[in-house]
């Protein structure tokens, strides 16, 4: 049997990674890349190139005020 390199991610781990926005339960781009071992850039892209196999609300962006209230809520500095 070949041997594989599985990492199992507690649950936590991702749970915290989980926000609540517009109502729904959201990730960033930024910490499902880090999830899945690969730069932000080259998970966008893979979402791009197969836009079709995901849902049309599958994606949105912020507003810029959603983004403030969110680095203010979790103390996120710049």
């Amino acid at each position: 049997m070949a041997e594989t390199n599985l990492s199992i991610i507690p649950d936590e781990v991702i749970s915290n990674k989980i926000y609540l926005i517009r109502e729904k339960k959201v990730m960033f781009d930024k910490d499902l890349a880090e999830l899945y071992g690969v730069t932000t850039g080259n998970l966008n892209k893979a979402v791009k190139r197969n836009i079709k196999r995901f849902p049309e609300d599958f994606m949105f962006q912020l507003t810029k005020q959603e983004y403030e209230n969110l680095l203010f809520q979790s103390g996120i500095s710049s």
